[in-house]
């Protein structure tokens, strides 16, 4: 009988574990707890109040809205009657009368209220409804406040998204249904573990939270992602040059060179077989050749943008050259990367240099007008507050970026992690593009003051002679070669309204294509003809307007690659015999991925 009577649903905790573990965790928190205050006291930027000068933006925000009392009146009013209108269907809903039409419903792409309960109980239906309420009455609120310039007005609506984010019931212990079952089920070890892997994390930051993504461990560059073939065949302060080997007889004369953004590193094209877009443009029949950029320390503060062209894409232009004793070239520039390409391109043109016969552009900027969310971050006040911290290392810090990024999908790249690691304490997932996405690089102090000033502040890029390269003035409009852009539909970072107007900056034939998906999934999207994804749009006519555009363009199922191996194909310059790395002039230094792509940010 007392045996029947045994509740085993609920599992008491180890008392001998319990006590050693959080003899482990008392132990760890104050080696953490010294560290962050002796970095205090060293760190001029840790104690400044307010260095993305939020408050001044509410300040203003809260002025102009109480300014205008009726239409707050009128706000609270309807969320008072939303708010009746929720207690009436709770109401009903728990007497036994089921109501089909909810007053508030997630966006279908939002995983934090997949669980059953949040639908089948009425406690925590309600709870996740008035939450949504609260959240919708909170947003449009402050979207609606009238009198704010664009530029406060959008900081205003992306920090009251972070903190609608942050105080999502999802968040905490008791208001997720999921974790409450999970502290049930395990006696609470699940806490437990979720604040060692919360103090794991802190530890591994140096006081500040490094969010665990993916299982770092699963993962080694050279071994199980960046395997594609190849060799490093040149190298400076700034880079390595990476010829892949042949995988087909015959190849286009034309070699390729692939330009990618220095705050990521390239292997992002090279992640596995399956889905490296590397591999398969050499199986494609190109001779392709990529940049992996170095991850600068102090000692590189002093490089400049002008440095990145000429020891980065010149640099790599002339090595090509000597590789192959090709003398024309086609080139490929993502994100800044593709800012680099443009800029270069500008430059060879003033310079009269025809080396590079077609550019692929893969979700860039060149008209920084309206960059998106990131615009938030750019300001007087702030740059000044990052080239003070820049200025200390000599660099910015690669985490410094990454957080950023991550807070533009903050609901599935800091939110979801904390209640996966910290409240259910669950280990990640191991991934190989989040592996990637916490292998972050630093910047030059120099090169990045430039970057964000110079194109994000000032938007220069489009003024032609607007930005001066080693005494050039250089104007996109000069760049008459064809022109292959890829932009992505979701894109957080570079907008694809944004991007699209470079269709009016380049004098050459342009063909625009837009993926689906975001600034990564859109672009690394394998041919699959069992399963394809996202699709894509192609139009053929020029609209000054990108929506017309798009209302005019052609769809395709699957992946754009195919498209873009169509197009480039009529540049590549015919075929010849395929190239080994090491057959040219320049002698193979190391194997592919090379050794800069390992070094780490926090080395």
């Amino acid at each position: 009988m007392a045996d029947q009577q045994e509740d085993t649903s609920v599992k008491l905790p180890d008392p001998v574990e319990l006590s050693q573990s959080m003899t482990r965790i008392a132990e760890q928190s104050q080696r953490i707890v010294t560290d962050f205050l002796t970095r205090q006291g060293q760190d001029p930027q840790l104690g400044m109040a307010d260095p993305l000068n939020i408050g001044s933006a509410f300040l203003e925000m809260t002025q102009r809205m109480m300014s205008d009392p009726a239409k707050l009146m009128a706000a609270q009013m309807g969320l008072w009657q939303d708010y009746m209108r929720l207690w009436q269907s709770t109401t009903l809903r728990m007497l036994g009368h089921e109501d089909d039409q909810p007053v508030a419903e997630p966006h279908h792409e939002d995983r934090r209220f997949k669980h059953e309960a949040w639908s089948e109980s009425a406690l925590f239906d309600f709870i996740k409804q008035s939450y949504l309420l609260t959240a919708r009455w909170m947003q449009e609120t402050v979207a609606e406040v009238d009198g704010l310039d664009e530029k406060t007005s959008q900081k205003v609506d992306f920090y009251t998204r972070q903190f609608v984010d942050a105080i999502a019931p999802s968040n905490f212990v008791m208001t997720n249904p999921e974790v409450l079952n999970a502290t049930l089920e395990t006696g609470g070890d699940n806490l437990v573990k979720g604040l060692q892997n919360l103090l794991d994390d802190l530890e591994r930051g140096k006081g500040q939270l490094h969010i665990k993504m993916t299982d770092f461990d699963a993962f080694e560059v050279g071994e199980n992602i960046a395997v594609t073939p190849g060799k490093v065949v040149f190298q400076n302060e700034l880079m390595q040059l990476i010829q892949y080997e042949p995988t087909t007889g015959k190849v286009m004369r034309r070699p390729l060179i692939i330009f990618p953004p220095w705050i990521n590193k390239f292997y992002i094209l090279d992640l596995r077989e399956k889905n490296s877009f590397i591999k398969w443009a050499v199986g494609q029949g190109l001779t392709v050749f990529v940049v992996s950029w170095v991850n600068p320390d102090h000692k590189l503060a002093e490089k400049t943008f002008e440095d990145y062209l000429h020891e980065g894409v010149l640099a790599a232009l002339e090595a090509v050259e000597q590789a192959t004793g090709e003398k024309e070239m086609n080139v490929i520039g993502y994100c800044l990367g593709g800012t680099l390409t443009a800029s270069a391109l500008a430059y060879m043109a003033a310079k009269n240099d025809k080396r590079v016969k077609s550019a692929t552009f893969f979700t860039t900027l060149v008209d920084f007008e309206d960059p998106g969310e990131l615009g938030v971050f750019i300001d007087e006040e702030q740059l000044k507050a990052l080239e003070n911290r820049m200025s200390e290392a000599g660099y910015l810090e690669g985490s410094h970026m990454a957080t950023t990024f991550n807070m533009l999908r903050a609901n599935d790249l800091i939110w979801s992690f904390v209640v996966n690691n910290y409240l259910l304490g669950k280990d990640p997932f191991p991934f190989d593009l989040l592996y990637w996405n916490s292998d972050s690089t630093r910047m030059p102090a120099a090169m990045h003051s430039f970057y964000l000033r110079k194109m994000y502040q000032e938007n220069r890029l489009m003024e032609p002679g607007g930005i001066e390269l080693d005494g050039v003035p250089i104007d996109l409009r000069k760049v008459k070669i064809p022109v292959f852009i890829l932009s992505t539909r979701e894109d957080h970072i570079a907008p694809w309204k944004t991007t699209y107007s470079a269709k009016r900056m380049y004098s050459g034939p342009i063909k625009f294509c837009l993926a689906g998906s975001g600034h990564i999934a859109g672009v690394i999207n394998p041919p699959n003809p069992d399963k394809p994804k996202y699709g894509y749009w192609v139009n053929s006519r020029r609209f000054k307007n990108p929506d017309h555009w798009l209302e005019k363009a052609e769809h395709h199922d699957g992946s754009w690659w195919p498209e873009w191996r169509e197009w480039v194909e009529k540049y590549g310059g015919g075929e010849v015999n395929a190239r080994k790395p090491g057959d040219g002039k320049l002698k193979v230094i190391e194997d592919a991925p090379g050794s800069y792509v390992k070094v780490k940010a926090t080395d």
